[in-house]
């Protein structure tokens, strides 16, 4: 069960880049995080840094997001912020790019966020307290 002294984080996509450097840099502060990748062997050496709860997430699955802050409650008892970062991208020109990789593009950027938020924010309304990124 978390405290109040600290916060306790939800991030998405940390196998990498941006995610892992928001994962690392709070749980150095000393945060509670709940730090997600879609392969969590990739995300496995985190556990060492503090107090985090390592689990797989893939954005896209609805169902898989729900399970997740269903784990984040029952270790940490809330989740106080949510950061969206799982994200994907890609460089060209519109006109060539193929319509399967732009439907991945919106499933992950926009669908993936919609996920995550429609599993924590009953939650965070419950509580009357809480933060989306």
């Amino acid at each position: 069960m978390s405290t109040q002294k600290t916060k306790v984080w939800l991030v998405t996509g940390c196998s990498t880049g941006f995610g892992r450097y928001i994962a690392e840099h709070l749980l150095e502060a000393g945060e509670q995080v709940v730090v997600t990748a879609r392969k969590s062997d990739k995300i496995a050496d985190l556990e060492q840094k503090g107090d985090a709860l390592i689990l797989p997430l893939d954005v896209i699955d609805r169902d898989q997001c729900q399970k997740v802050v269903d784990a984040a409650e029952a270790q940490f008892g809330r989740i106080d912020v949510l950061i969206n970062n799982a994200g994907i991208g890609f460089f060209g020109a519109i006109e060539e790019t193929p319509e399967a990789d732009a439907r991945r593009l919106f499933d992950v950027n926009f669908f993936g966020v919609a996920n995550t938020i429609h599993s924590v924010l009953p939650h965070m309304r419950a509580r009357r307290s809480g933060t989306s990124i």
